[in-house]
């Protein structure tokens, strides 16, 4: 198989690695592949690619959108290194509230996919990044909700005390006060 699928501690996030090929001319991979992907537990169909550009201190997030516009997502970081997050918004899950983070490295081409139910965000570790992400719903600006990213009930270990944050970011709600409607299916 092309890829190694690895359960986190919250087991419906995945993390991905996929095999390079290297030899003199460079190197090749494959950085996604349907039917891989549903040997490996994953069979969602994308249907959107977003790409950003973050400096050394960004932080964004923690997004997620509600349903019926929720969107799985599965993300990579092109250039530098990222802490990628995700946290469980699925009310009637034994993970509800509880975060998992991952460091992603363009070194590594290493992936993190993250189901519908859970808020997403990333703090730019190395001086540029790039990051990728597929999606399994199109952006709708009316469902799209946050979390705060220093909510001191979840305590996310980011290791930052001053990111740099959008305008949107610095006012999301508490955890305890967000919107959402997600349930285990």
């Amino acid at each position: 198989m092309s890829f190694t699928f690895t359960k986190l501690k919250i087991p419906d996030i995945v993390y991905i690695v996929p095999k390079k090929f290297s030899d003199d001319r460079g190197m090749f991979l494959e950085s996604y592949k349907y039917s891989s992907f549903v040997v490996g537990g994953i069979s969602v169909d994308f249907v959107q690619d977003n790409f950003s550009r973050s400096k050394k201190g960004v932080l964004r997030g923690l997004h997620y959108q509600l349903n019926p516009h929720a969107q799985g997502k599965l993300v990579t970081c092109v250039k530098g290194k990222v802490f990628d997050v995700a946290v469980d918004l699925r009310k009637n899950s034994s993970y509800y509230g509880k975060w998992v983070g991952k460091i992603l490295t363009s070194d590594k081409n290493d992936m993190l996919y993250i189901p519908e139910g859970f808020a997403h965000g990333f703090l730019a570790l190395s001086e540029n990044v790039e990051f990728s992400y597929k999606v399994t719903k199109e952006y709708a600006s009316q469902y799209d909700r946050g979390i705060v990213w220093n909510d001191p009930d979840l305590k996310i270990e980011w290791g930052i005390d001053n990111p740099v944050l959008s305008d949107k970011d610095k006012v999301h709600p508490k955890f305890k006060d967000a919107e959402c409607n997600f349930i285990v299916l």
